[in-house]
């Protein structure tokens, strides 16, 4: 009888303290919709930037990714993006991405060949101030022990 209630408990325990991750919480296809279409990041704020270099998606400082442009695709929830900034690395990579009723930006960058369910890393980044032609995703970073945030301002690309 001992162990019936020991082995309940646990297993209470056990699923009571199970965490959810923050891609399975509903989606806001809303905000997904309204972003669909072609983007470039306009400016990268984020404190003490004239001094500390932020490496941005590992990918490029994030001063390179001013003047990228991005694609999203909204029923899909793919697109792409291009960094093509003079004295700075070029970059193109496809990317999956969705945002979250918590607004919660996901992304996930694909590697050229790499089918995007076998990439299980990617980054979190809140969605913020949405408008018909800007929006932003900041993101958070530690440096020198305090947390601060990355500020990517996003314009709407008129074609």
């Amino acid at each position: 009888m001992k162990k019936i209630i020991t082995l309940t408990l646990m297993a209470f325990l056990l699923f009571a303290c199970k965490s959810t991750s923050v891609t399975s919480t509903k989606l806001d296809k809303s905000s997904q919709q309204a972003i669909k279409g072609d983007w470039k990041i306009t400016s990268v704020t984020y404190p003490n930037s004239d001094y500390v270099a932020v490496n941005s998606f590992q990918v490029a400082d994030s001063k390179c990714f001013v003047g990228s442009t991005w694609s999203f695709i909204s029923n899909n929830n793919k697109g792409s993006m291009s960094l093509t900034k003079a004295g700075c690395p070029a970059f193109s990579s496809a990317i999956v991405w969705s945002i979250n009723k918590d607004d919660i930006f996901v992304l996930k960058i694909i590697d050229a060949g790499v089918k995007s369910k076998k990439v299980t890393e990617g980054y979190l980044l809140k969605f913020a101030n949405l408008t018909e032609t800007s929006f932003q995703l900041v993101d958070k970073i530690t440096i020198g022990g305090q947390t601060k945030e990355v500020t990517y301002q996003f314009e709407k690309i008129n074609k």
